[in-house]
C-alpha cells in the first residue's frame, strides 16, 4: 500500500504501526460486511423503479419517452457505450442492469419532482410515508457511502451504525421481507463490535 493511502489509518492509530495495520484489515473486512445490504439495496431499487417506469411509459424501454434530464440522458449513453464495448446487446434488461447506482438515485432528486416523483416514483416505495427530498437524502448517503466501499476508501471514519440503519431503513420502504431475510447473512453488526481497541 502506498504511503498517501495508509496514511489515514496511520494517523486514526497515533502513529502505530501495528494498530493501523489491525484498522485497516478491519475497515476491509468491514466493508465486505457490507456489501450484502449494499447488494440488495441496490437491485431492490433498480428493478422497482424500473418496474414502476415501465408501467407509467407503457413500454420497458421507458427512457425513449420519459422526460430524462441531460445527466439522466448521459448516464444512459454510458450503459449503452459500456454494452457496445462488451459486445452486449442492448436490450431493455440488459440497459437497466448497466445503469449506475447514481443514475437511479438522480431519478429522485427535486429535478424529478413533477415528472417523476409525484406522478409515479412514489409507488415505488409502498412502505414510505415521508417527503421526497428526505428519501432522496438517505439515497445520496448510500451512494456516496457505496462508492467509498466500491473504491476501496477508508470508512473506519463514519458512523457505521447509522449507515448500516440508513440501509436496512431504505430497503423497508421497498421491499420490508427481504430487509427481514437479510438479517440471516448480515455480518456488519458483529464486525463494528469488532473493531480494534483504540
Amino acid at each position: 500500500m502506498s504511503t498517501p493511502r495508509f496514511a489515514p489509518y496511520l494517523a486514526k492509530a497515533e502513529g502505530d504501526l501495528a494498530r493501523a495495520c489491525a484498522l485497516y484489515w478491519w475497515n476491509v473486512e468491514v466493508s465486505a460486511a457490507f456489501y450484502p445490504s449494499l447488494h440488495c439495496l441496490e437491485l431492490a431499487l433498480r428493478n422497482g423503479l424500473h418496474r414502476t417506469l415501465a408501467m407509467a411509459f407503457d413500454r420497458e424501454d421507458w427512457w425513449q419517452v420519459a422526460p430524462l434530464r441531460p445527466d439522466g440522458v448521459g448516464k444512459l449513453a454510458e450503459a449503452r457505450r459500456k454494452l457496445t464495448v462488451r459486445g452486449r446487446p442492448q436490450t431493455p434488461d440488459d440497459l437497466v442492469a448497466n445503469l449506475s447506482l447514481g443514475f437511479w438515485v438522480s431519478t429522485l432528486s427535486s429535478a424529478y419532482d413533477r415528472t417523476l416523483w409525484v406522478p409515479h416514483l412514489h409507488r415505488t416505495f409502498a412502505f414510505y410515508r415521508g417527503k421526497r427530498r428526505d428519501l432522496h437524502t438517505d439515497l445520496r448517503t448510500v451512494l456516496l457511502f457505496r462508492n467509498r466501499i466500491m473504491h476501496h476508501e477508508p470508512i473506519h471514519h463514519r458512523h457505521l451504525w447509522k449507515d448500516h440503519e440508513t440501509i436496512l431503513r431504505v430497503l423497508g420502504y421497498l421491499v420490508p421481507e427481504l430487509a427481514g431475510e437479510l438479517k440471516a447473512y448480515d455480518r456488519v453488526p458483529e464486525l463494528v463490535r469488532q473493531r480494534p481497541s483504540r
